[in-house]
């Protein structure tokens, strides 16, 4: 699954995806290329991880999130 985050025509992007081993991954890529990776061992530390992201890009004046399930 991935979404994104939009200000002023600028882009952060989230992806979140199960990894080998019983674990997941949330992948976020910010506009100025850097890539900051987050491991989780159950999917409900994800969740919260992904709640307190949105919260974050909201207050930061980010709209979203945006985004499909693939």
């Amino acid at each position: 699954m991935f979404w994104w985050f939009e200000r002023a025509g600028r882009f952060v992007r989230c992806a979140a995806q199960a990894v080998a081993g019983d674990g997941y991954e949330l992948r976020i890529s910010r506009p100025d290329g850097s890539e900051q990776v987050e491991r989780f061992t159950a999917s409900s530390e994800l969740a919260k991880r992904q709640s307190s992201l949105e919260e974050e890009f909201l207050a930061d004046g980010w709209t979203g999130p945006h985004g499909w399930n693939i």
